[in-house]
């Protein structure tokens, strides 16, 4: 159920579809006014400083969410917990007003978004009591136009007719509405309201990221610098390249983080043979080739998107097994050490 200032926005027999439900809640004067609040904070940047590590120096306890991916955790072990580089991407937050317990998830797809909601609400919504949750909803945009930046046509690329967000932002709405539990939308900084566009009329996301301080619930726009999209990066972007690959993932979010000792847990994700030779094909094109073969808004992406798509080909040409990462199919463990990063077990 969709609460919003405190009221049913819906009624729980309404049948609506999420498209319609969707556009009631873009139209709400509560809505709109908290996502124009939204938009008024200054944008957090995320950043290990140079010297953590070091004897007596510490960090803050963050756990930070790459695409496809969702960690549940618990304000008394974290004090952040993020996630960026969304585009046509959606970031979703659920916190329980009594317990401060907050998952966030990073959306790619309608298809994880059913089972993907349960596994986020697995550990937030205690089945026993009546819990009050908290929801933002932050990313996507009015992606649609893109096919006509820089001059690139329509056949250049496959172009989905409603855009990659729309549909997305759809599907988390329904299966909002459909679900028993309570849930309050606080922030919609979606669509429209996560629109720019430049003097040509193109459009970007205003957000691509954000951050939750545990102990109070406040959701600010933010941005991470390579240092702070820890642990394990390079095998956790693997792991959204290929989960598709992966009949074990299938319409699921990847496990990442276990909530109750504070470690992340990288459960393993396959590969084929396939994915050298795709890589090495990849690797030889240009920048602007690796966008639009790479991305579903390739003008949107951050500067360093080529990098990272680079270092991912990289790894899968000098790692074709998936075993050598994942050996016996088991996670990849890090523990939080003492100065509050990541040590691999």
């Amino acid at each position: 159920m969709i609460f919003v200032g405190g009221s049913p926005l819906f009624s729980s027999s309404s049948s609506s579809q999420g498209s319609e439900n969707l556009q009631a809640l873009l139209e709400h004067p509560v809505l709109i006014s908290a996502t124009d609040s939204f938009k008024a904070i200054p944008e957090r940047k995320i950043s290990v400083p140079e010297g953590s590590g070091l004897e007596g120096s510490t960090q803050i306890k963050h756990v930070y969410i790459f695409q496809r991916e969702y960690a549940t955790v618990d304000p008394a072990l974290v004090e952040l917990v993020g996630t960026d580089e969304a585009t046509t991407c959606v970031g979703l937050v659920i916190r329980n007003q009594k317990t401060g317990m907050t998952s966030v998830a990073h959306m790619d797809s309608p298809e994880i978004v059913d089972f993907g909601l349960a596994q986020m609400l697995s550990l937030v919504a205690d089945p026993r009591l009546d819990a009050e949750l908290d929801v933002h909803l932050i990313g996507g945009y009015e992606d649609t136009s893109c096919e006509h930046c820089s001059g690139i046509s329509v056949s250049d690329r496959h172009i989905e007719p409603e855009g990659y967000s729309f549909p997305l932002c759809s599907k988390i709405v329904e299966v909002l509405h459909k679900r028993q539990e309570i849930f309050h939308i606080q922030t919609l900084c979606i669509l429209g309201h996560n629109t720019r566009r430049d003097s040509d009329g193109n459009t970007y996301p205003i957000f691509n990221g954000f951050v939750v301080e545990t102990s109070t619930g406040s959701v600010k726009p933010a941005t991470f610098d390579r240092s702070s999209r820890c642990p394990d990066e390079i095998v956790r972007r693997i792991r959204v390249t290929v989960s598709c690959g992966d009949p074990s993932w299938n319409g699921k979010l990847l496990e990442t983080y276990d909530t109750h000792i504070d470690r992340f847990q990288i459960a393993p994700c396959s590969w084929v043979p396939y994915w050298r030779r795709h890589a090495f094909i990849l690797q030889k094109l240009s920048d602007p080739e690796i966008l639009l073969k790479c991305s579903t808004s390739p003008y949107a992406e951050g500067p360093d998107f080529v990098d990272n798509e680079r270092r991912v080909f990289d790894y899968l040409i000098q790692h074709p097994n998936w075993k050598d990462t994942f050996p016996m199919r088991k996670p990849r463990i890090f523990h939080r050490s003492a100065d509050g990063g990541w040590i691999k077990c």
